[in-house]
């Protein structure tokens, strides 16, 4: 017999769906694109301005100063003025900026120029987080956040073939190779904003294609989550020092120095390989083509079995298992077997993460809760942009960095059961 309750629930989400995530999913490639684009200029820029390697991942890591400093306030900004506005206005100031990167002329102007692309894109991930909070119950959010970043994976296998191509249009209009890669890139984020300003609701309220029926099924299910509590911008910011949330911070720095250490470096690795710039863009597709299939699957088995600590942990020691490996076993294609299996694993761990937040954060707490952890972790790549080259200066070894990303997943898989079990207490005792 049909159950009238999952059929609304059904309908709703699969509208909600079906409007909103191909754009969010869009959004977020370009994003991802513009943001990791550095790592296949990076293959001639750093020849072209005469920087040394650790010079240049010193440049590329200033982007996520920018983000950390600019992040929480982004999203408190976001919670007042609603999405469709701000992803607007964010999308366009990175754009710009990126095209600006395309025209670097020295060490500084490079600087100065990752700065502001974190000071731009700042808001963004955390921010849509955030809207989905808005938009579908607990139970789906999972599902949703590992939909939204399948877009990170495709965007590194695109921005992995444009990259290549792009670097060998060398001397086309008298323009260098690695001012390709940042002019190509940067154009779609301009286009997408009056777009994004057009057709994106605010919330479900502004929705007009979302029937009543459903939009009053969704108020109730998203209030009773909430405990009936009402939205209330005053004091939002506190919830930056909740225990919780500097907690889930420290612990979620590891992610992204695992995940951005690897795709920072990944084009490096495959270089020394001995192809050329169009093959190397062409091999790396592959490792985010597998991040997009364990995007897909690890949130699906957490929504259907239950979300356990074993959802974010277990993905982290298989990612630090196959970064050891890939120095160990012999030969460039073992290596890279290694690498390919390394890259979904770091990834997989995230859904599931960003499911915990809004488990005890809801309205603009959880904006600034949200941002806050995503702003503080992304430090982490921060630090990968930075540790990477360093170890390899100090070793010689293209991929001894390596070894260090996976002590890194390491300590964070075991962080990942005390945080859990300190939440799952602090759930009880509320209860």
């Amino acid at each position: 017999m049909p159950d009238p309750a999952l059929d609304i629930e059904r309908a709703t989400v699969g509208r909600v769906t079906k409007r909103l995530m191909p754009l969010f999913c869009l959004m977020y490639l370009i994003a991802y694109i513009d943001r990791q684009n550095v790592s296949y200029a990076k293959l001639d820029m750093v020849h072209a301005l005469g920087l040394t390697e650790a010079a240049y991942g010193f440049g590329a890591s200033l982007f996520f100063i920018g983000y950390f400093l600019f992040e929480a306030p982004s999203n408190l900004i976001l919670a007042r003025i609603g999405a469709r506005v701000w992803f607007a206005r964010i999308m366009f100031t990175w754009g710009l900026v990126t095209l600006a990167l395309g025209f670097t002329q020295n060490a500084t102007m490079f600087y100065v120029l990752r700065f502001l692309l974190g000071v731009t894109e700042a808001g963004f991930f955390p921010g849509v987080l955030y809207v989905l909070t808005l938009w579908y119950p607990q139970a789906h959010r999972a599902r949703m956040v590992g939909l939204f970043m399948i877009a990170s994976a495709v965007a590194n296998a695109v921005g992995a073939v444009l990259g290549g191509l792009l670097l060998d249009l060398d001397g086309t209009l008298g323009l260098a190779g690695w001012q390709w890669v940042f002019l190509v890139t940067g154009v779609p984020a301009v286009l997408l904003a009056p777009y994004v300003l057009w057709r994106l609701p605010d919330g479900p309220t502004q929705a007009r294609w979302l029937p009543e029926g459903e939009r009053v099924w969704l108020a109730k299910v998203l209030d009773a989550e909430r405990g009936g509590a009402v939205d209330d911008h005053r004091g939002a910011w506190k919830a930056i020092f909740d225990p919780r949330v500097l907690m889930l911070a420290g612990l979620y720095i590891g992610m992204p120095l695992g995940a951005y250490g690897l795709s920072y470096w990944l084009p490096t690795i495959v270089k020394s390989f001995g192809v050329s710039n169009s093959v190397n863009g062409l091999i790396n597709v592959i490792p985010w083509l597998l991040v997009a299939v364990a995007l897909w699957l690890v949130p699906r088995h957490a929504a259907r079995h239950g979300a356990s600590a074993w959802h974010i942990a277990g993905p982290c020691l298989l990612g630090a298992l196959a970064l050891v490996l890939s120095v160990i076993v012999p030969g460039a294609t073992l290596k890279f077997a290694m690498l390919c299996l390394a890259a979904p694993a770091i990834f997989a761990a995230q859904p599931v993460f960003w499911s915990l937040p809004p488990s005890f954060l809801s309205g603009p707490r959880a904006a600034a809760g949200i941002a806050a952890i995503n702003a503080i972790g992304n430090l982490g790549g921060f630090i990968a942009q930075n540790l990477v080259p360093m170890v390899r200066d100090a070793t010689g070894s293209i991929l001894a960095p390596m070894l260090a990303l996976a002590a890194v997943l390491v300590v964070t898989s075991v962080l990942v059961f005390y945080a859990m079990a300190r939440l799952d207490k602090a759930r009880a005792r509320a209860a």
